[in-house]
């Protein structure tokens, strides 16, 4: 890495030009164009960077210590090696995508006008992030240099200033921070991010000399008290890009920034301006109650969980009390009172908050779990497991990994078909032919989609599905936690320096053993800390075949201290039962109906696995789950384990069309059926409509 040169600039504001926002006390001060950041940069590789964070108890591996070697997070990163990685690429760098096409005609590579949404730019961040983690695990130089070619072209789309939004720069009738709906704060928190990473993976700074750019150009016009401003930072990426900005630059403005941009919510009157109009605003954007008020989850749940993300970020840095105490009730009201069983999010597309604000995709009441109507989107998923990881490493307990592996196995996974080349943005519980008009909706499909306008779900789910083994493991003061079990060797250092390595093997999520072999350890005593989860009562642990003697308790993670050497075995026995759960007495959508689930994996009915004739309302189950068959079919769906046993169909005859119907016994008939996991319903119907439950009426 050569030596680096930014030349000094600053910017005079002047209210009648049309790429320049209008005068401020924040828009008046002189860009610092940090000229010697390459020299204090961190050398931490985590995908957080939190090894210097004072305020944390699990601190992130380097990206690329841990590699999968077999099994379903293996086969997994393969495809998204192989398929999802290259197939998202014909997207956004062709003509149906257009995302690199937007770049290349700021930089003046090309002729054409921005397509694509208003978060579009961020979209593509996303998808270079997703290849970098690969890169991280591959080494393939060919990655690397397509990954630079993309910089460059980005680099020229970047104006002098640091400026960089092109559905506002390829458009004559827009201005800078003009109006929040066209959502820059969300593209600026993935530009930099992304460029973040790109740097701890490769140690270049040609993407991380954009994001300097870029950040200092927001700390010159945002760290203001003016109005105007205050209300400006929506969908807040911008606070944990800015976070990892600070712990990659050690620039404390960006530390700054970031806490400025959460004590900006809840400080102005709500109410409408020309930066709010044509999108809601209160609760909707996080915006009617200041941060370390809430208590409850309210408004859009992408907004409102990267929200949280960041904030967590902010904590592990200052360490104020009232910032975790109010993320801490957040969680708390997420998970026990708004998250379905499946992990996932944001109940309906359109409602109300219990402020009575209009809120789009997101959270409603507590207790408020429609089924066939629910929303989940596959980004609100996925930043729920983000937020829960985050407070992992805060409060270095358990029950946050649990969170991030029900996501991972259900309601993330549903997003995106076996192959990798098909979509879903929503993810309902239910589905049933003809009960829905689709065309009517703009993010709602009956079947995957090979291509989503509205494309910020696919980039996000294909790089969770890359960067997961590095949220695998954790480093504890004085050893290493497990947090998700699959095959894999991890090779890195503790934070005492000494080098470690494990290898794991098992066959998990199907088979509940797990074997953990010491490759290489120090001497001295260090923790082995093993997350017990939260569904797996009757575990057991032994070292080298002996029982530790340690406490093994569900939902939190048993700790083994020992002098470790080179050889040990430890052997993990979680028992994977088929269990029935059911909702909350309070949660009306689901009273007297059952989910099936085995281990970390939720089970979902579909209607290729019934007769017909038949719909999935057609569908009870039997009430003993201990009836129902496991196996494991290497062939089928991917590889997964089935459950197989015998449901009641209800005769459609007993039921009337009216909306209410004098109701007799029903007549019964038994039929011998396959439960498939939820992640991979809709992968057999051949392009067409099929229905699918996960909650069943039981008879017991």
């Amino acid at each position: 890495m050569g030596k680096l040169t930014i030349v000094f600039f600053s910017l005079i504001m002047i209210f009648s030009c049309k790429d320049k926002v209008g005068d401020s006390a924040g828009s008046q001060q002189e860009i610092i164009s940090n000229k010697d950041y390459a020299a204090n940069l961190d050398n931490g590789k985590g995908i957080l960077n939190n090894t210097h964070s004072p305020h944390v108890k699990l601190r992130s591996i380097d990206m690329g210590d841990c590699k999968w070697t077999e099994g379903f997070w293996a086969d997994k990163f393969k495809i998204t090696e192989e398929k999802m990685i290259p197939y998202m690429r014909t997207l956004l760098t062709g003509e149906t995508g257009h995302a690199l096409n937007n770049f290349k005609i700021a930089a003046g590579l090309k002729e054409g006008e921005h397509k694509g949404m208003h978060w579009h730019d961020g979209d593509f961040y996303k998808f270079m992030e997703a290849a970098m983690y690969v890169y991280a695990q591959n080494g393939d130089e060919k990655l690397l240099k397509e990954l630079d070619e993309y910089i460059d072209i980005i680099g020229k789309a970047q104006e002098e200033d640091g400026y960089l939004q092109t559905q506002i720069q390829l458009r004559d009738n827009l201005s800078r921070y003009e109006n929040r709906k066209y959502h820059e704060m969300y593209n600026s928190g993935h530009l930099m991010t992304s460029a973040c990473i790109h740097y701890r993976i490769t140690g270049q700074t040609n993407f991380l000399d954009i994001a300097v750019k870029h950040a200092d150009l927001l700390y010159s016009l945002f760290m203001t008290d003016d109005e105007r401003y205050g209300r400006f930072g929506f969908n807040q990426t911008q606070i944990m890009g800015l976070v990892e900005m600070y712990r990659t630059t050690k620039d404390k403005r960006y530390l700054e920034l970031a806490e400025q941009f959460i004590n900006n919510r809840g400080k102005y009157e709500v109410a409408e301006t020309p930066e709010t109009k044509g999108y809601p605003i209160g609760d909707m954007v996080q915006e009617r109650t200041p941060l370390r008020e809430s208590d409850e989850a309210v408004g859009h749940a992408v907004l409102a969980l990267y929200y949280y993300a960041g904030a967590a970020d902010v904590y592990a840095e200052t360490g104020e009390q009232a910032l975790i105490d109010a993320l801490d009730k957040l969680w708390m009201n997420v998970t026990l009172k708004k998250m379905y069983v499946t992990g996932a999010v944001g109940q309906t597309h359109y409602g109300a908050s219990t402020n009575r604000d209009k809120i789009e995709e997101g959270f409603i009441d507590e207790y408020m779990m429609p089924n066939m109507t629910a929303y989940n989107e596959t980004c609100a998923n996925i930043t729920n497991s983000m937020f829960s990881y985050r407070l992992l490493g805060v409060h270095g307990e358990s029950k946050y990994a649990d969170i991030m592996e029900k996501v991972l196995y259900n309601s993330a996974l549903s997003g995106i078909n076996i192959e990798g080349d098909r979509y879903y943005y929503a993810n309902p519980l239910r589905v049933i032919h003809g009960s829905r008009d689709y065309e009517k909706m703009n993010t709602e499909f009956p079947t995957r989609q090979a291509y989503l306008d509205c494309f910020c779900c696919p980039p996000n789910l294909v790089r969770t599905i890359a960067q997961a083994s590095g949220w695998a493991y954790s480093l504890a003061d004085n050893g290493v936690a497990v947090n998700l079990y699959g095959g894999n060797v991890l090779e890195t250092k503790l934070l005492d320096g000494s080098k470690i390595k494990l290898t794991q093997e098992t066959k998990y999520p199907w088979d509940g053993a797990v074997k953990i072999t010491i490759e290489e350890s120090k001497e001295a005593p260090f923790d082995m800390l093993l997350r017990i989860p939260d569904w797996a009562e009757g575990s057991t642990l032994a070292i080298n075949g002996r029982d530790t003697g340690v406490s093994v308790v569900p939902g939190e993670f048993a700790k083994v201290n020992r002098a470790w050497k080179k050889g040990d075995v430890i052997q993990l026995n979680m028992p994977m039962d088929v269990n029935f759960v059911e909702g909350n007495d309070r949660i009306e959508e689901v009273r007297n109906q059952v989910a099936i689930q085995r281990g970390p994996i939720v089970y979902c009915v579909e209607s290729a696995d019934l007769p017909k004739d038949a719909s999935i309302l057609d569908v009870y189950i039997k009430g003993d789950p201990t009836k129902l068959k496991a196996a494991y079919q290497p062939n089928f769906l991917g590889g997964v384990t089935s459950l197989t046993g015998e449901v009641l169909l209800r005769k459609e005859d007993d039921k009337k069309g009216s909306m209410y119907n004098k109701m007799q016994k029903p007549d019964w008939k038994s039929y011998r059926t396959t439960f498939v996991p939820y992640f991979a319903w809709s992968n057999r119907n051949g392009g067409e409509e099929g229905e699918m439950t996960v909650f069943l009426p039981v008879v017991w």
